[in-house]
């Protein structure tokens, strides 16, 4: 009976034990919190900005055998300390007992816990009449902690890179900025600079300094905060230190390369002038939409280079090395510009050759960084930069970083700069076969928003067709271009001349209203279509191509092309109407073959048709990041973009009205049409807005 009756006590949860059961285990110092921070003592103890709270994990023996059938315990929790008086003093506080063994049980310390006197404390688990042993008996330890009452005071900022007054270093150059706190229990200091994230150091031991080492990435006022940290997590008030930052440093040698044909010396707008070799043409036409009309073509032999026979670089500090380059081929590794080093390159910057293909290219200290798909008489902007602070060599293509920024050791000792060709033993090798400009070497960091202006191509207008008037069966391109044919169902449509209201005379012709100025293009969706004949943009480079549209339908029934231009087995590119999932599409094929897989992005948009104001769609391919996007209605942020396959060339026309079908021609529109414009370059948001109002984009 005395057995059966204590296996029944046993079986009500929260019921008194059985005096047979065992006592709850010692509390583990490893299960001990003190605010959240585990169990320390002495040295390692720690600080808290308040009265913290205690909490300890408890459990009984029993636990895994009977979970939920009477494993209740409870704690008690003692914490003493010696007052200023010299008194001990103690408290203590003891927890519930109905709590499930294994969770963790809290004691929030009174407020009358002293500032800056070691407290220690234990605790123990309870079980009705049996009691565990105290967390520091035996093998356990104590538990110690501090509250600290007194927030650190506010650092002290200095720099003798950017002192705070006047302007100081420069845009892409590395700056010091000493933190030092008068209280000596500081931990951390958390930083930011003007528009920077925030950022936490921490000083060699506490209430040391800290120093930290700050890029520029812009001209003008710039400032510091920053915030002391102390032991028990209480912060300091704002050191606020402002300082301003000149513009970067010119290059130490820039070759713009646009010397007369003949010349045998390329000028220098800064550094050395550089000797040419007899491989070395002047004259050749620069990248289009740059500043650099004029540029040097080398003929890939052993006489296609430039140099000035002197080093132009420190190899072993930070550098930078760009150029305007376009290789005749590209089947080969080629070197735009180097440095000689002993008896190979201390950097190469160019293209090589691999089982990736053809990639641009950019090797210094034993590193190298790959990336972007050179095309064979295709400009690229190349900036490869070699950062002694980080230890990081990295490439720009196109003002775009590609590849991963990779470790790389200072190149070391330097010799003769060159350009067109690398050094090996007492020659040189992998000779540039294509046309280089504006060569420039800079001693410094070349920030991104740097190496983006030095690519920079401004668009340049291809042609603009407003579709008002047509001539002899075309429509003229205002700039006197290559005029639009029109085909047959194809009519420029004049609107209401204003001398009659349509709908409400009903002598008045029912005339829909031009999308933009006087009028626009008709299409009779069956065979109405109107194209220039020849390839406006070119696929494979950068383009924007924009269009008013408007549907004569709301609804319908098929897929309508509004714009086409097409390889020799599908078109490239298109721009349609598929009511089927009511958006406008750009489609692009991924190879020029007959029913070739395609990609797809799409804007989401139902047409009011028939009189309603239409919409305005834009194409933008940026051949620099390989995507291609669709703007409707000149939209800003993200457009609906999508990767596009390289080396895609157009040879056919542009098309308006119509796609290439693998019956010929298809997917006539049904609707009207209006400014339709193409540019070589990419148009900016704030640009394409601009089409938007039928008006051409700036482009300066």
């Amino acid at each position: 009976m005395v057995g059966g009756l204590a296996l029944g006590l046993l079986a009500v949860p929260g019921t008194a034990r059985a005096a047979t059961d065992l006592p709850p285990l010692q509390p583990l110092v490893q299960e001990l919190r003190t605010d959240g921070r585990p169990c320390a003592a002495g040295d390692a103890r720690p600080y808290v900005d308040g009265p913290p709270t205690l909490g300890a994990v408890l459990r009984d023996p029993e636990e895994d055998d009977r979970p939920g059938e009477g494993n209740m315990v409870g704690g008690e929790f003692e914490a003493w300390w010696t007052a200023a008086d010299g008194t001990g003093q103690r408290r203590t506080y003891t927890t519930s007992t109905d709590a499930v063994s294994g969770t963790p049980q809290t004691w929030r310390m009174p407020e009358d816990v002293p500032a800056n006197t070691v407290v220690s404390w234990h605790v123990r688990a309870t079980a009705g009449t049996a009691v565990s042993a105290w967390s520091d008996e035996g093998d356990g330890s104590v538990c110690q902690f501090v509250y600290d009452d007194v927030s650190p005071q506010t650092p002290v900022v200095t720099s003798s890179d950017y002192p705070d007054s006047g302007y100081h270093g420069g845009v892409g150059v590395y700056g010091g900025f000493t933190v030092d706190s008068p209280s000596d229990d500081v931990v951390a200091y958390r930083y930011e600079f003007t528009g920077g994230t925030r950022v936490t150091v921490r000083p060699g031991e506490p209430g040391g300094p800290v120093t930290i080492r700050h890029l520029p990435l812009r001209e003008g006022p710039d400032s510091l905060s920053v915030h002391a940290v102390d032991r028990a997590g209480r912060v300091s008030g704002t050191a606020g230190y402002a300082f301003a930052v000149r513009a970067g440093r010119a290059p130490v040698a820039h070759w713009p390369l646009s010397d007369a044909p003949g010349s045998t010396t390329a000028a220098a707008r800064s550094g050395p002038a550089a000797r040419a070799g007899s491989g070395v043409v002047f004259g050749a036409d620069g990248p289009q939409g740059t500043s650099v009309t004029s540029v040097a073509a080398l003929d890939g032999s052993g006489r296609g280079f430039l140099t000035p026979d002197a080093p132009v670089l420190d190899l072993r500090g930070t550098f930078a090395v760009s150029a305007w380059a376009r290789p005749a081929r590209t089947d080969r590794t080629m070197t735009v510009a180097s440095q000689d080093e002993g008896d190979g390159p201390g950097f190469a910057l160019g293209l090589r050759t691999g089982d990736d293909g053809p990639l641009w290219s950019f090797a210094a200290g034993g590193a190298r960084v790959s990336g972007g798909a050179p095309e064979t008489g295709e400009w690229a902007h190349l900036l490869g930069l070699y950062d002694a602070e980080t230890g990081q060599a990295r490439l720009y293509v196109d003002g775009h970083e590609v590849g991963t920024g990779t470790g790389a050791a200072s190149p070391g000792t330097a010799g003769a700069f060159q350009i067109g060709r690398a050094r090996d033993g007492d020659g040189h090798r992998d000779h540039w076969h294509g046309a280089i400009g504006d060569v420039r070497a800079h001693d410094r960091v070349v920030v991104p928003a740097e190496a983006a202006e030095l690519a920079r191509r401004a668009p340049v207008l291809l042609g603009r067709w407003s579709l008002e008037e047509a001539v002899d069966g075309a429509s003229p391109e205002r700039n006197g271009g290559k005029p639009m044919t029109l085909g047959t169902g194809a009519t420029i449509h004049r609107g209401p001349d204003g001398s009659c209201i349509p709908g409400i005379d009903p002598d008045c012709p029912d005339v829909p209203y031009a999308l933009f100025g006087d009028g626009h293009l008709q299409l009779d969706g069956a065979t109405g279509h109107a194209t220039t004949g020849t390839t406006v943009v070119d696929t494979e480079d950068s383009f924007t191509v924009g269009v008013a549209v408007r549907l004569a339908d709301s609804a319908p029934d098929r897929p309508m092309t509004v714009l086409s231009q097409a390889g020799e087995n599908t078109d490239v590119f298109k721009v349609r109407y598929d009511p089927a999932a009511y958006a406008w599409q750009l489609v692009v094929a991924q190879r020029d073959e007959v029913g070739a897989p395609e990609t797809v992005v799409a804007q989401s948009h139902v047409p009011e048709g028939g009189t309603g104001p239409g919409c305005h769609l834009a194409v933008v391919h940026d051949a620099a990041t390989g995507r291609m996007s669709l703007y409707l209605d000149g939209q800003t942020g993200p457009a609906a973009t999508a990767s596009v396959p390289r080396g895609l060339r157009s040879f056919g026309a542009l098309q308006v009205g119509r796609a290439k079908t693998a019956g010929g021609w298809g997917e006539h529109l049904r609707g009207d049409v209006d400014e339709v414009q193409a540019y070589a370059g990419v148009l900016s948001e704030s640009q394409i807005a601009h089409l938007r109002t039928g008006a051409t984009a700036p482009l300066r």
